[in-house]
């Protein structure tokens, strides 16, 4: 029997279908809790727990893509989907923190402050134990598996924690100081919509392709003098994400009268090395180095 691997995809779709089964039993409790307080507050927030299972189902369907085979339409893979699916969730965010903001406006604006009972009191504390949990496992895998998505929906959670913990904080506080609900808020959707900023614009770049850092351009010129310690002189790195694999390609310097095996084994010796030791698939360019 073949060995379940928790790998980019896997973890997506776990945490896609833990994220919708969490998100429909919180959905129920919290609704629940606000027919009986009466909380209208109670059950928009409800309504938002239920609204992030588009987020997971996003997850879902990235995860489905992304792990298709390279066909002739896409000859590196189904990868970049993963980034796609986190930059509309990142969307998603930037819409959540709008929310927030206008929330957050209307209650100060006429004043109103959190009045709440103890079964109000119960269930967001579980709303706020369940999505950390939940935001913690999906950064737990964007961590293991480099995975965009995940980091993305990861956020999402914990922006519906975030939402709770205020509703939670107006419920004690509220009644002492009755802006806090809404401050809080406007601090909060600040918050979201910077990660969400973040969040969209790391994708952008891994889609548009972004430049290595230095450290691992460092790194990767070092690996070139293992192989070669001569002036090879490596540039013009380029780096391209495609999700569930990174190629890299960078040009280097051999002397103009070396034969073409020759500078193909070096090559090929020096990309080998750099898939074991980093993962990438390498393409180099050979340049002529003229006698120093």
């Amino acid at each position: 029997m073949k060995k379940f691997e928790l790998n980019k995809s896997n973890w997506a779709e776990t945490e896609g279908w833990l994220s919708i089964a969490g998100n429909i039993i919180l959905f129920i409790l919290k609704y629940w809790a606000g027919l009986v307080t009466g909380s209208i507050a109670i059950i928009a927030d409800a309504w938002h727990t239920l609204s992030d299972s588009l987020s997971s189902v996003i997850v879902l369907i990235g995860a489905k893509i992304s792990k298709k085979p390279a066909d002739e339409d896409h000859p590196f893979g189904h990868g970049r989907a993963d980034l796609i699916s986190a930059f509309i969730i990142g969307i998603l965010l930037l819409l959540v923190a709008f929310d927030f903001v206008i929330e957050s406006y209307h209650t100060l604006k006429d004043g109103e402050s959190s009045q709440f009972g103890t079964i109000a009191i119960v269930v967001m504390i579980i709303s706020i134990v369940v999505k950390e949990a939940l935001a913690q496992f999906a950064f737990y895998g964007a961590r293991k598996t480099n995975s965009k998505v995940l980091k993305a929906d990861g956020w999402h959670h914990r922006s519906d924690a975030i939402s709770s913990f205020v509703i939670l904080a107006g419920i004690f506080v509220g009644k002492y100081f009755w802006w806090v609900d809404g401050a809080l808020g406007m601090i909060v959707a600040f918050m979201i919509g910077y990660a969400a900023y973040e969040i969209i614009r790391d994708s952008i770049h891994s889609i548009l392709g972004e430049s290595p850092d230095q450290k691992l351009l460092d790194d990767l010129k070092k690996t070139c003098e293992e192989i070669y310690p001569h002036a090879i002189d490596p540039h013009h790195f380029h780096v391209h994400n495609y999700g569930d694999h990174t190629e890299i390609t960078f040009h280097i310097k051999l002397p103009h009268d070396m034969s073409i095996k020759t500078g193909h084994d070096i090559s090929t010796e020096i990309e080998k090395e750099i898939k074991r030791k980093y993962g990438f698939v390498a393409t180099i360019h050979i340049e002529p180095r003229d006698h120093v």
